[in-house]
C-alpha cells in the first residue's frame, strides 16, 4: 500500500498507532476517554507536566474539543482532526 516515502510511512504509523488504542473498551476503531487518555499519555511526550500541572485538565479538555458529535468516544475522523491541529502546533514550535 505504501511506496516507502517517509511521508507514506508516517501516515502508515500514524493509523497504526491510532488502531492499537482502539477498541479495547467497545467499538472497534473508536477510543474511549480511557483509551484516548492512555494514547496521549504514552505516545506523545508532554516534557515533565505533572497531573498537578494539568495533564488531567489537559485530557479531559482534549476528550471534549475532539468528540465533535458528543458519543463518548473519538472516531477515526476525529483523531485525524486531533493530529491536524497538533501538527499546526509543532509547525509553530519549530518556526519560532
Amino acid at each position: 500500500l505504501c511506496s516507502g516515502s517517509l511521508l507514506c510511512r508516517a501516515i502508515s504509523l500514524l493509523v497504526a498507532i491510532c488502531h492499537k488504542y482502539s477498541g479495547c473498551e467497545g467499538v472497534k476503531n473508536t477510543r474511549s476517554k480511557k483509551e484516548l487518555k492512555e494514547l496521549v499519555q504514552k505516545e506523545l511526550t508532554l516534557g515533565e507536566m505533572s497531573e498537578t500541572q494539568g495533564l488531567i485538565t489537559i485530557e479531559s479538555e482534549l476528550m471534549d474539543e475532539l468528540d465533535q458529535n458528543k458519543d463518548q468516544v473519538v472516531n477515526f475522523q476525529e483523531y485525524v482532526t486531533f493530529l491536524g491541529a497538533l501538527a499546526m502546533i509543532y509547525n509553530e514550535l519549530l518556526q519560532d
